[in-house]
């Protein structure tokens, strides 16, 4: 009896078995293996409360959960600025429809810092490699309760396409904006504009990681002005980076600009009708009394830019030195003013350099070419024309130079300004700008020069300064030292400062 019940009860586990693992059974475990696990890039359209609030780029992980169930994840979701976490709808049952189209539906709930949610999939369905469905979210953020709606369209990554979401350059082609743009390390954009320009329709040109995409959009116009802040969103290819950048201004530049296209009469010559500029030509305008020809500064019209330019050149007086006529005039130009009641008694202290200047300078930049004279000669000190020496070998260089100083008041309360004798020693000096190169350049060349503070010196926005800028045909000129016939054009000077 014991016998023959034991074998009955091993049939009817046999026959429970049999019906388990029956035909009639689904198994989905080779499909969801081969075509709808993986990862899938997808377009989250975000509905609140019944209005539309844009849309997001999600990256969805679909793995097997058993032979007719799936999970699916959708990593660091949001909405409307509201971090959710990590949505995990596990062990959702996969059925099999039209057309070669799988479904399934699945709930959850997450809760976040302030938040709970419950997250329901009604119906969603996988096909072809193509993902839908359609989120019902209801939140309760606080007492505050919202509806919201995700619909979802994806597609299936190969695992080819590009991860990163970088913007790696970021720049405008704009007269208007003083300094290009800095990608900071925080991911915030900075970059300066000029006083008063106009910054409400700047077009960035903006380039990102490959095959990643930016919003807003590459060449799309955007208001920089009273201080807003564009925000650009970077997402990878296969979605799973994004990264938010801010670009904004950071500060305003001014420009002290020389264009040099205005001239007037002086005697029988023509110089720059700009009542900041000075020149030698206001010096050496005497030399004509003792039937010297020529002057060391000329309108030149073949400029970088429509108008005109200034020629400066080096004039070589050596075979009548004397104590009133020296062996060489450096055509030069400089902002400040000529002191000819001084030329008599002490030349370097004639040229008085600088105008008031209320920025720090930044950059000193312009246009020049230069050819230096054939006969090199040294008349420092030279009082006829024997005292003057010939240098052979020696070329002659061209300057170009500005110095910002502080402010020193005589008994008057006026600036007691720095002289050729002291403009490049004077304590008082706070930074300068110096071109390097001072040989030959037979085409216009572009300078940017940097302004850089001397060793021990700060700039004090609370102090006052004076600027001087100053360009010779010849370096040494001030000194006497120099080549006839050494020629300096300069046209678009410009300081930039902030």
């Amino acid at each position: 009896m014991k016998k023959s019940l034991f074998y009955l009860f091993a049939l009817i586990c046999s026959m429970g078995l049999f019906t388990a693992c029956g035909d009639d059974d689904p198994d989905y475990t080779q499909v969801i293996e081969t075509e709808i696990a993986g990862d899938y890039k997808g377009d989250l359209n975000i509905n609140v409360d019944g209005m539309p609030l844009g849309s997001s780029q999600q990256k969805i992980t679909i793995e097997k959960a058993g032979a007719t169930a799936i999970n699916l994840y959708i990593k660091n979701f949001s909405f409307v600025g509201i971090s959710v976490g990590d949505v995990k709808l596990l062990n959702c049952p996969l059925s099999e429809g039209n057309n070669g189209a799988y479904t399934f539906t699945g709930n959850t709930t997450v809760t976040a810092t302030g938040l709970s949610a419950t997250v329901d999939v009604s119906e969603a369905t996988v096909n072809n490699g193509r993902l839908s469905l359609e989120l019902a979210i209801k939140a309760t953020l606080g007492t505050v309760n919202q509806d919201v709606t995700v619909i979802v369209n994806g597609s299936k990554l190969n695992g080819t396409e590009g991860t990163g979401a970088d913007i790696t350059s970021f720049t405008f082609d704009s007269k208007s904006v003083a300094e290009q743009p800095v990608i900071n390390a925080d991911n915030t954009i900075t970059f300066k504009v000029y006083d008063d320009a106009d910054i409400t329709s700047l077009v960035p040109t903006i380039v990102v990681s490959e095959r990643a995409t930016v919003t807003p959009a590459s060449g799309v116009a955007q208001d920089f002005s009273n201080g807003k802040v564009v925000t650009y969103t970077v997402v990878s290819e296969d979605y799973s980076t994004t990264k938010v950048y801010r670009a904004s201004v950071s500060g305003s530049q001014n420009v002290l600009s020389f264009t040099f296209d205005e001239w007037e009469q002086y005697g029988q010559y023509e110089k720059p009708s700009d009542k900041r500029l000075a020149s030698s030509l206001e010096g050496a305008s005497f030399l004509s009394f003792f039937g010297i020809k020529g002057v060391p500064v000329y309108q030149e019209e073949e400029d970088v830019i429509a108008g005109s330019a200034i020629k400066l050149v080096t004039m070589d007086t050596s075979a009548a030195t004397s104590i009133l006529i020296p062996a060489l005039t450096a055509g030069s130009v400089f902002t400040g003013k000529f002191n000819l009641d001084l030329a008599m008694s002490d030349k370097m202290a004639s040229t008085q350099f600088g105008i008031p200047y209320e920025k720090k300078p930044v950059i000193l930049r312009g246009w020049y070419k230069y050819t230096p004279g054939d006969k090199y000669i040294d008349g420092e000190g030279a009082m006829s024309p024997g005292d003057v020496k010939v240098v052979d070998g020696q070329v002659d260089e061209c300057a170009i130079q500005a110095v910002l100083y502080e402010e020193q008041l005589d008994d008057k309360g006026e600036n007691i300004p720095l002289n050729g004798n002291d403009i490049n020693e004077s304590d008082r000096r706070v930074a300068q700008a110096i071109l390097p190169d001072g040989a030959a350049k037979s085409e216009w060349t572009k300078f940017e020069l940097p302004f850089e503070m001397l060793e021990g010196k700060t700039y004090d926005a609370g102090k006052k300064y004076q600027l001087a800028l100053v360009c010779s045909s010849s370096k040494l000129g001030d000194s006497f030292k120099g080549a006839g016939g050494s020629t300096l054009y300069l046209d678009e000077l410009e300081i930039i400062g902030e």
